[in-house]
């Protein structure tokens, strides 16, 4: 795998209510729908939106193959966190994302996840194998590639 400067999205969420076990903490698999959202907002600034990606690489996801956190300090009803994500690492056909939860400027989660280019088997349809992450989508990611810069227009809005 290899390293490269990222791009790192910022997304704020405010904790509610169904979120959270009796004791008013986050209960912890909502943290990994948490993540999820925001790697699909990694994307889109990147300017990739899951459907046009979808389409364009002919891909059928970008499906999660392992996963682990650390939780550090907890989260509870109506606080509102900021969860920072990055790329960190490429490989062939997989990637590795990095999830930073802060409640109050305090570390409160670490994720990370291994993530792979699937798209459907050429010999059995009915299967998914993972497939190289095009060149153009990972430059997409270098902290000096952002969208909107002359070499990364954003898309028209139509």
């Amino acid at each position: 795998m290899s390293k490269t400067a990222n791009l790192v999205s910022r997304k704020a969420i405010h904790i509610e209510w169904g979120d959270c076990d009796p004791a008013q903490i986050v209960h912890f698999p909502r943290y990994f729908a948490y993540f999820d959202a925001c790697t699909t907002a990694l994307f889109k600034k990147a300017g990739l939106l899951k459907r046009q990606m979808l389409k364009t690489y002919q891909i059928v996801g970008i499906p999660l193959v392992d996963v682990r956190a650390s939780f550090k300090a907890p989260s509870r009803f109506s606080d509102t966190v900021i969860v920072e994500s990055e790329i960190t690492e490429w490989g062939r056909s997989s990637f590795c994302v990095r999830h930073r939860l802060f409640n109050k400027d305090v570390l409160a989660v670490e994720c990370f996840e291994t993530r792979v280019w699937a798209a459907r088997s050429g010999d059995d349809p009915e299967r998914i194998e993972s497939k190289p992450v095009p060149q153009e989508v990972i430059e997409r990611f270098s902290a000096t590639n952002k969208p909107g810069s002359p070499k990364n227009p954003r898309p028209k809005k139509r």
